[in-house]
């Protein structure tokens, strides 16, 4: 997911093999296969989806980092037996400048 997210457009199967083999530190390049095995358990997750027109396909995540990131603080949070007192120790854990980022964000939503 880091290398879909960190590029500013679709992606080949191909150039994402390629992408990867260069952020490995032991030298080697992971095989297409692996690669379009993972995107196709990953389009099943919805996390990917392809453009089925284009040959080859490209491939984008559906969410970006920060919007993936809510989720899954969303889906913890709905696993909270008390979801106040959740917020709560959050809001208690953050500095002063995410307090600060969180009433301007919550003031916005007004």
């Amino acid at each position: 997911m880091d290398a879909l997210w960190s590029g500013d457009s679709p992606i080949t199967a191909n150039e994402l093999r390629d992408k990867l083999a260069g952020s490995r530190t032991d030298g080697k390049t992971p095989a297409l296969t692996t690669v379009l095995t993972v995107l196709s358990r990953l389009e099943q997750k919805g996390f990917v989806d392809r453009d089925r027109e284009a040959r080859p396909h490209v491939y984008f995540a559906t969410l970006t980092r920060a919007g993936h990131v809510a989720d899954l603080m969303r889906e913890v949070l709905d696993t909270s037996s008390d979801r106040t007192e959740a917020l709560a120790y959050f809001v208690g854990s953050v500095d002063e400048s995410e307090a600060q980022m969180l009433r301007r964000l919550l003031d916005a939503r007004s």
